[in-house]
């Protein structure tokens, strides 16, 4: 495996810039990302992902509701949104990864609210991470995770 340290990610950046920038040189990039802040997925039914997000999965409504055309809630630092799209027509786009403290009671509450779409029950992963997925009412795919301890 290649280990790169900073100057390396850097100096990949400027010359990926250059090549891209037809041989002009670029120095720095503007702007550095450093996290994500919100992540927005396409809704069909709100009031189902609204039970869904703030009453089974237990995240903390922070704007909008079951009524509303847009919901936001909090992740942590971050948030996670929803915008009310009820004509659908979404394919596979990926998975939401959440880290949570109790991957196993989490589970347990999803299967007791007998929420659809509980995949198998958490597992150990060789990557670190204990682990389970779930489809949201919309079918948009989230795992939750914990890290193991070493």
């Amino acid at each position: 495996m290649i280990r790169w340290n900073g100057d390396d990610h850097r100096r990949a950046l400027l010359y990926y810039m250059a090549h891209r920038l037809g041989g002009r040189r670029y120095e720095e990039a503007p702007v550095t990302v450093q996290s994500i802040n919100a992540v927005t997925l396409a809704v069909q039914d709100m009031a189902r992902s609204v039970v869904f997000y703030r009453d089974q999965v237990g995240l903390p409504l922070r704007y909008g509701g079951e009524e509303e055309e847009f919901t936001s809630f909090r992740v942590g630092e971050g948030h996670l949104n929803l915008v009310l799209t009820p004509g659908g027509g979404w394919s596979w786009w990926g998975r939401i990864i959440f880290y949570v403290d109790d991957v196993d009671a989490l589970y347990q509450r999803l299967l007791e609210a007998q929420v659809p779409g509980v995949e198998a029950p958490p597992e150990d992963a060789s990557w670190g991470e204990r682990y389970f997925h779930v489809a949201d009412p919309d079918g948009h795919e989230l795992s939750f995770a914990r890290r193991l301890k070493p």
